[in-house]
């Protein structure tokens, strides 16, 4: 670690200068991270003569058609069979073909890889007829073998399941008879076939991956079949994305899509302001209202797909039975995680902590945006704020309160003192810390926040389970099997570590009972009763409690982006929508041309990446870290 302003501004000197040589004309990022030369695969190509080269620097050339991206979040993979971030989804999707695509009317399945589809007549046989004339970047045809490797590598390889096990695990084989025709049976009928939310890779360039749990995929231009291309990576800074020529609905209308990493949301706006960025999703509501009255600026406020909840460690163990973890062992009982939900004020949060933009959630985990889905507690399967309840529910489970008002196990063993893990550097869970210490004192539970860097807190969360309370929340697909798959048993990770992807460590005979059951029902309304039943399940079991829907908050410049299609279209969302229409329909607005040789797109990243090297070495590095996979973050 530095430990002198002399050796700090050094460091930063240093890793201005090598991202300057990277960002330069003539210049490419190489697999590793470092800089190549002019010449190198993927290098600008310039004229040798100084003649030349001023005769091209005076030609006006048309601009390129670019919208840069700010997310308050970095990739954590650019493996898709690892990534689990929100924005790595989201690139993910706008990079790789998948069986079927939401339809940005109805968000109901539509044909994207899979131009059409049957199924036998005991539902255990589903045929897929792969779209011909889909080619992959690098001009290969994509074929049925390549989405069955795609399958069976996850059916197979324990790294692999990371992101998307639960889809196949139903599967019994997955075949490609012939390039276009790809054959899964199933071991029971499986509703959710036409949803699968699993990225179709190339085998070509996979199957020669040695180990998927390690691989990073940072080889670039990277092979896909989606309407962008990955082109260029920098770790915690951005993703340079190009649009797909071969793409076989068309290539998009910009020519390139930069998504540019920030810390923290007040550095986004700032960039938006400033101009550095065009559009920005996923908004605190702080900085949301920050942004009103700016006559470049339009601000997007619609119903959210995701739900906001506390985590609860209920006695981690792995996916084999073995207890992990020091979760405190009072949450373990049922009764002690619906006190604390009785303790909260859930109102009182939308108003205090997300400004009035949220709903307060009296369900479970389905954001009420989804209809269909969204479950409700009424009557006494409500639990409302009351503090009364929830001291006499802790009284009665011998839970006595010592001279201090503390509880302490009932038979006068340990305290009920936890933990409640946020994640650093972020103002709103921090006030909602502050409301739940409050809360909890006052029916005898003492609360210590923890703040974890991103890395940290999903290590503990997720996988060795060194935690009491968390803060968490995920982006529910229009098919909400997936978010309720995060709850079965098998989601716990191995012994080794690997596979996961649990939520709470949950695991509950009569949840896994349902999710079978509605996993092959195809009878539409009894699948969604099913569905309904086990949020029920969740809200009384309570290994999480919701708190609210947030709004989902974006702003984009209107001087930058002429126009940009909603998922769903009716009031629905941009960045962070559950397809690639949004980042597809995507039209910048024409600019005047620029000089031969003037890289805009570079020049802002640089920019960019120069402002967090400068403050790094200044000691107040406020913006770009890589950070893993969080639970707020998560699709």
């Amino acid at each position: 670690m530095l430990r002198t302003g002399a050796r700090l501004l050094a460091l930063s000197l240093g890793l201005s200068m090598a991202w300057v040589t990277a960002a330069l004309p003539g210049a490419h990022a190489s697999p590793s991270g470092g800089s190549g030369v002019s010449g190198a695969p993927g290098a600008l190509a310039h004229p040798a003569h100084p003649a030349l080269r001023a005769s091209a620097a005076r030609a006006p050339q048309p601009e390129k058609r670019i919208v840069r991206l700010g997310a308050t979040q970095s990739m954590d993979s650019m493996n898709p069979f690892l990534a689990v971030r929100l924005i790595s989804t989201s690139i993910h999707r706008w990079t790789h073909g998948y069986l079927t695509v939401s339809d940005p009317k109805t968000l109901k399945p539509s044909p994207d890889l899979a131009e059409s589809w049957k199924t036998s007549p005991d539902k255990l046989t589903w045929t897929f007829t792969i779209r011909a004339g889909a080619t992959w970047s690098d001009g290969r045809p994509v074929t049925a073998g390549d989405a069955a490797w795609t399958f069976n590598k996850i059916m197979t390889d324990d790294a692999a399941k990371t992101a998307n096990g639960p889809a196949v695990e139903n599967f019994d084989t997955v075949t490609a008879p012939d390039d276009r025709t790809l054959v899964i049976k199933t071991k029971k009928p499986q509703a959710s076939m036409l949803e699968l939310p699993i990225p179709i890779v190339p085998k070509h360039v996979w199957e020669g991956v040695p180990d998927i749990g390690t691989f990073e995929n940072e080889t670039y231009p990277a092979v896909g079949s989606g309407p962008y291309v990955a082109v260029e990576h920098s770790k915690n800074n951005y993703v340079k994305l190009r649009a797909n020529p071969s793409y076989w609905r068309g290539a998009p209308k910009i020519d390139e899509l930069h998504v540019i990493f920030y810390e923290n949301p007040e550095a986004a706006n700032a960039g938006l302001k400033k101009g550095d960025v065009d559009w920005i999703g996923r908004l605190a509501p702080p900085q949301f209202q920050a942004l009103a009255g700016d006559p470049n600026l339009v601000q997007w406020n619609t119903p959210g797909r995701r739900a906001s909840y506390l985590q609860f460690n209920p006695g981690a163990e792995t996916a084999d039975g073995e207890p992990i973890g020091d979760g405190h062992p009072a949450l373990k009982d049922a009764r002690v995680r619906r006190a604390i939900h009785h303790a909260i004020d859930k109102k009182t949060l939308v108003e205090q902590v997300q400004n009035g933009l949220a709903v307060p959630a009296d369900g479970s985990i389905i954001p009420p945006m989804y209809k269909e889905f969204f479950w409700r507690a009424e009557g006494d399967k409500a639990v409302t704020f009351d503090p009364a309840e929830a001291n006499r529910l802790l009284d009665e489970a011998g839970y006595a309160r010592g001279a201090d008002g503390i509880r302490t196990m009932p038979g006068g063993g340990r305290a009920l003192e936890m933990r409640f893990s946020i994640h650093t550097e972020d103002p709103v869970e921090d006030k909602l810390a502050q409301f739940l210490t409050g809360w909890l004192r006052d029916v005898g539970i003492r609360i210590t926040t923890r703040k974890l860097d991103s890395n940290k807190f999903t290590e503990e969360t997720g996988g060795t389970a060194l935690y009491d309370i968390a803060i968490s929340g995920w982006s529910v697909n229009p098919d909400p099997e997936e978010v309720l798959a995060t709850h079965l048993c098998s989601r716990r990770p191995t012994a080794s570590g690997e596979g996961g992807g649990t939520e709470s460590f949950f695991c509950d005979d009569e949840f896994e009972r349902l999710y079978q059951a509605q996993l092959a029902e195809l009878d539409r309304a009894k699948r969604v009763d099913l569905i309904k039943r086990m949020q029920e399940r969740l809200y009384t079991e309570a290994p999480v409690v919701a708190l609210y829907y947030p709004n989902n908050l974006e702003v984009y410049r209107k001087d930058r982006i002429a126009s940009i299609t909603p998922i769903p279209e009716d009031k629905g969302i941009l960045y962070g929508g559950s397809g690639y229409w949004p980042v597809y329909s995507l039209r910048a607005v024409e600019r005047p041309a620029a000089p031969a040789g003037d890289d805009s797109g570079n020049g802002v990243i640089l920019a960019v990446v120069a402002v967090v090297v400068v403050l790094a070495g200044a000691g107040i590095f406020l913006l770009v870290r890589r950070r893993r996979a969080t639970a707020d973050d998560r699709e």
